[in-house]
This record gives structure tokens, sequence and C-alpha cells, in this order.
């Protein structure tokens, strides 16, 4: 096929371009510097073109194929596809890499005009969402994935391309939605660090950034939570630019030339250091199971994985009549295939996934009713809701415990909604009583199950009786001191099923007095989602 890359001289369009000249395409480089696609293309034996996608576009008509390799795509201005419009007008089909959530998704506005032309306009045939979608297919098969986690971590000698630094820079401190636990929350871009597991033991720092995939996934796979992140190698570069996203949180820092051009600079600077290896990770949940599909990029090939999918799918017969992102353009094995003449690795691993009680009671975890165990099921966040009676003590004492510890005032009928959220030390939990909000984590022991609410730290005696779970306090500790039993809040707490829904029945009785602390019992059912919903 004629193809035509834009942004062919570019990090990602000139690895697209020598591997559609492999593949045996007939390949022309163009951009803005004449003199650099020319140089590029007598090296890969294709052609060159002086391109401006700002200027006349008449001669489109001369490709099959055009690719839009250059980007950034957030800053295409008012108005965004006239490259793709003017593909399809002049009967070329128009595929582009873009990693910009709301240029991906809007391209679908052109579905129509694609279909009339028997042409397509596919966005985002990159590492995501095309490469992310079809691992998380081959994963999941016809299954429902709780949660999508998604990373791409690069080597820091893999060389930075102009438009991925300003894409990411823009986003820095910038607020971005992410969908968890069936419900839209908000995080900041370059937040939110997480280390990830390549081959051969690597493991990576990836910090939060907004991808097609955050968009796309929760009402296409159903999701409960979609993740993605991105890595820097090199420390210093990672939390300089967390730096970067705290000052712009305060202090809305425009992303212009002089500010591109600096961090390039140093970006450049470090450039000798850490290694040419990078990956990608991608994990789903689905039941009772961790699975994995992991990438390995060896020797500096890293860059040829974003260009994999525009090459997979032209490998095809003949491409699809539509223009919308590109969820599922390719399946994995398309794209493991399109790596096999590079220096990549990948590997699928499946794992058990142990929420925090079940480790913990073990078989006895099994004997629980259904309603239950889904309570204590977090792979990522859970959200409840019901209504609750609040009784307090009226003690001075009491009252005052009641404030430190921030439990709810006495009423009947309280709405209340409760959190769950699965965090590096255990789980968070949330609870809301009709406005007034506390909170605890509860960590994994040698001992068993700890409870803490700040520097208060309770180990609790979880058993199961019956069809009933019940967790007395057993001991305690304030900071890294112990407490007496007499310093001992008593537990009298007991989850079990009423009328097929779940029921907590939590009673506190201060420590020293024995007097009411607070009680509080009610029900919880999972709280309704609505997928994609912003």
């Amino acid at each position: 096929m004629k193809v035509l890359i834009v942004g062919g001289a570019g990090v990602f369009g000139s690895r697209l371009a020598e591997l559609l000249v492999r593949d045996g395409h007939e390949v022309t480089i163009a951009g803005r510097n004449l003199k650099s696609a020319e140089g590029l293309a007598q090296r890969l034996g294709c052609h060159a073109l002086r391109f401006d996608r700002n200027g006349d576009l008449s001669g489109l008509g001369a490709f099959d194929v055009l690719v839009d390799a250059a980007g950034p795509f957030h800053a295409y201005g008012s108005d965004p596809y006239r490259l793709a419009k003017s593909a399809l007008e002049a009967g070329a089909h128009y595929l582009d890499l873009s990693d910009n959530a709301e240029f991906c998704v809007s391209i679908s506005q052109l579905d129509d005009f694609a279909k009339e032309k028997g042409l397509c306009a596919i966005s985002g045939l990159s590492s995501v969402p095309a490469l992310s979608s079809a691992a998380v297919r081959a994963l999941v098969g016809s299954e429902i994935p709780r949660v999508i986690d998604s990373a791409i971590l690069p080597g820091n000698r893999s060389p930075r391309g102009l438009s991925v630094m300003a894409s990411i820079l823009s986003q820095a401190g910038r607020p971005m939605k992410v969908w968890r636990g069936g419900a839209w929350t908000r995080a900041n871009g370059w937040s939110g660090p997480k280390t990830y597991e390549l081959l051969d033991g690597i493991t990576r720092q990836g910090w939060q950034i907004s991808v097609p995939d955050l968009t796309l996934f929760p009402a296409h796979f159903k999701a409960e939570s979609v993740h993605f992140r991105a890595g820097l190698e090199l420390g210093v570069m990672r939390y300089g630019l967390w730096a970067f996203a705290l000052l712009r949180q305060i202090v809305p820092i425009p992303i212009n030339r002089p500010v591109l051009h600096g961090f390039k600079f140093a970006a450049d600077l470090l450039s000798p250091f850490g290694s040419g290896r990078g990956g990608m990770s991608v994990m789903v949940v689905v039941g009772e199971e961790r699975r994995f599909w992991r990438l390995l990029a060896e020797d500096g090939d890293g860059p040829f994985i974003p260009a994999i999918a525009v090459r997979a799918l032209l490998r095809r017969e003949g491409l699809p009549f539509v223009a919308g992102p590109a969820l599922e353009a390719i399946t994995l094995d398309d794209a493991e295939a399109a790596m096999s003449d590079l220096k990549v690795r990948t590997e699928r691993v499946n794992e058990p996934f142990v929420p925090l009680l079940s480790h913990v009671l073990k078989e006895d975890f099994e004997k629980l009713p259904e309603a239950i165990q889904a309570t204590h099921k977090t792979a990522d966040i859970s959200r409840w809701k019901g209504r609750a009676n609040v009784r307090r003590g009226d003690s001075l004492f009491a009252r005052a415990l009641a404030l430190i510890f921030g439990f709810p005032p006495s009423a009947d009928g309280t709405e209340v909604e409760v959190t769950k959220e699965l965090t590096q030390g255990g789980e968070t939990w949330h609870r809301n009583f009709g406005g007034r909000r506390f909170r605890s984590l509860l960590s994994a022991t040698p001992e068993g199950v700890t409870e803490s609410f700040g520097l208060f730290h309770f180990l609790l005696g979880l058993n199961v009786q019956g069809n009933e779970l019940h967790y007395p306090i057993l001991s305690g500790r304030l900071g890294p001191f112990p407490l007496p039993k007499w310093l001992l809040p008593i537990s009298e707490a007991r989850e079990n099923v009423h009328e097929g829904r779940f029921h907590f029945d939590i009673k506190l009785s201060a420590p020293i007095t024995r007097k009411l602390l607070v009680h509080y019992t009610g029900d919880l059912e999972p709280m309704k989602t609505q997928y994609g919903a912003k």
C-alpha cells in the first residue's frame, strides 16, 4: 500500500516507517523539515515529502493510507480533524497514534462520512488504546474484569519526542477523571505512584496520567476500576516532574516552547544514564484471579511499540469501514506477530487474587454467606450504601472519645455510605453516616488483622461463628506503645445477613468506664454503576 506518514521523521513515526518498509509498503515520510525527512528516507529506502498539516492538503489522493504520527493531538486547534476529513475526502484511510482521550474518542463524529466513503478513520493506534485493549481482551476473554491496570514504562535511554513530552507536561498537576469502584473520581496528572513488575524481575514506578483507556474502558469492558500510569526510569526525573506537578496545582504554568525545551534540555543531559530497557504491563482482576500481560523491549527497541498497532492493522487484507477509537482494532496475537522481528519479549501470568480477610481467615472465609463475602472482596474500590440507627454514649468521656474518632451522633434511619479502598498497606474504610465521616485502615499482620484510627491501632480477633463474622478487640497500641487492657474499648461487633442483605451491628463500650461509646446497626447494598457517566 502507498502510505504517507505525517511526522514520519519523529521518534515513533520513524520507527513506523522502518517497519512498514520492511513489510513492503511504499512509504513516504512527510514533515515540515524536508531535509530531515529526506535523510531518513534515504536510509530506509523510501520517499520524502515536505508537508504542513495546516497548509494545502490537495495531494492526499495519491496515497492509500495516511498515518498521523505527529501530535501533540491535544493542541490541534479549532478544527482538530481537518487532516482526517481531508484524507477521507481524497479517498485515503486515516490512522493516527493519538494518546489524547478527547481527540481519540471524538473522531467517532466522522463515522457516517467514513462509511459513506468506504474507508476508515481510526484514532489511537498506539500503545493505548489499541495495544492495551488488545491485551485486556486476550486476558479476560468473554469475562468481565473488575479492575484494569496498565502502565507504560520506558527506559531512560529511549529517545524523547517533543510531542510526547508536551502531552505529559500539559497534564502534570491538572485535574483528571479516573473510573474507580463504578464512579468517576478526581486525580491530578502525575500523581499516585505505583510500582510495576516487568520481565526478569525488573520493577519500575508509574504515575497517573490521562489516556484514552480511562475514558473508553469503563463502558467497553464494564470494568469497576480502570487505571493507567506512565513512568520514567530515573528517580530524579520522576520526582522532579512530581514537584513540577505540585507547583502547577498552585501556579498555572503554561507549557510553552521555552518550558518544553527546558525540560527537553534537562532530559537530554540525563540520557546517558539508566538503560535502554523499557516495558508495558497490563493487569486485570477477573473473579478471584489476577492476570498479567507483560512486555519487555531490549536494546532500545521500546520506541517501536507505539508503531506496532498500525503495522499489525496494515497486514490485514482489508481495513474496516468505520471512524472511531482503536478499541480492539487488532488482537494481541496480531500485535505479538508484528513484534516478532524486534528485541521484545512478552509473557502472560495468572495468580490468585486473595482479599485481606480471606487471607487471614483462610477456609473459614468460605463458610460465610455470599452477601458478607462480597463486602470483603474489594479489588480496588467498592462502594456500599444503606441506612443505620446510631446510638452514642451521653457521658462526657464517651462524647470526647466519639469526637476524637469521628463517630456519628445518635439518629434513626441515617443514610450510610461505606467505601473500601485497596491500598498498599491493606484496606482503607471510609464511612459516611449522614455527612459525618470517619475512616480506618485495616492491615494484615502475622497476628491477624489490625484496624488503625490515626495513632490508635487495635488487633481484631476475627472469627466465624455460624453464619456470622465477629471481630472483638484483642489488644491495642497508641503509636508504638501498647495499651493496657483497662484502656481498651470493648467491641461487640458482628456482620450477618438480614432478609437477604448485608447487616452490621457494631457496639463499642468506652475503656475504663465500660459505658456505651457508640452502637450502630444497619444494612448495606452495593451502589449501582452507570458505566461511562461523567
